[in-house]
């Protein structure tokens, strides 16, 4: 079993292409989340306008991370957060991939094709959450850094927050193009072929 590698954040262009698929990370520093198609598309509206976000994006780590979250008279306290799905992103995640040049993206499902060339571009790596770990992600919690967009719901605000041994996390998309999920479908559609073919030679077998 190949060892957990610990990366501190931001993530260099060095420890990005060092990564290979099937790699264990963990991560330690500042990660920005979010879990909102709102709060994608304005993002989006602020590269079309020249308008930043108020945190800054740049070779940062964004991930797609919801949050229960609650008003405490400290503020903003983050309750839990859990990875949702990226594949819900994939129509924006490239623009604002090549941007921001980010070099780390993440959340559960992955990312298409035409991110995973985004990420390329980039020198930018996909990182896969498990699913359900709630307990395991909202312990590596350090402190909160930025909440910002506090019109829209806790889980579609864009959140900067300091983690510490986060993870392990496994490199889904390298920053070389290469997608574990679009080999997992290959992989998986060859399979389906030969099922699909072994049961056609069943039915149509003689029954004795």
């Amino acid at each position: 079993m190949s060892e957990t590698k610990s990366i501190r954040l931001p993530m260099s262009a060095e420890d990005a292409r060092s990564l290979s698929l099937g790699d264990m990370v963990t991560l330690d520093g500042p990660i920005i989340m979010t879990a909102g198609l709102p709060t994608h598309q304005r993002i989006l509206e602020g590269i079309d306008s020249g308008d930043p976000p108020p945190i800054d994006l740049n070779g940062a780590a964004l991930f797609h991370l919801g949050s229960y979250s609650q008003e405490s008279e400290d503020g903003f306290e983050i309750l839990y957060m859990n990875p949702t799905t990226s594949t819900r992103f994939n129509p924006m995640m490239p623009k604002i991939i090549r941007h921001f040049g980010l070099r780390c993206v993440g959340g559960k499902g992955g990312l298409d094709e035409e991110c995973a060339r985004a990420l390329q571009e980039s020198g930018g790596v996909y990182l896969s959450f498990l699913g359900g770990g709630a307990p395991l992600h909202s312990s590596a919690i350090q402190k909160i850094i930025t909440v910002a967009w506090e019109d829209l719901i806790s889980h579609y605000r864009l959140v900067a927050v300091d983690v510490r041994n986060l993870g392990p996390l496994t490199v889904a998309i390298d920053a070389h193009g290469n997608n574990l999920y679009s080999e997992l479908t290959g992989k998986a559609g060859h399979r389906r072929a030969a099922i699909i073919e072994r049961m056609n030679e069943a039915r149509e077998s003689p029954k004795r």
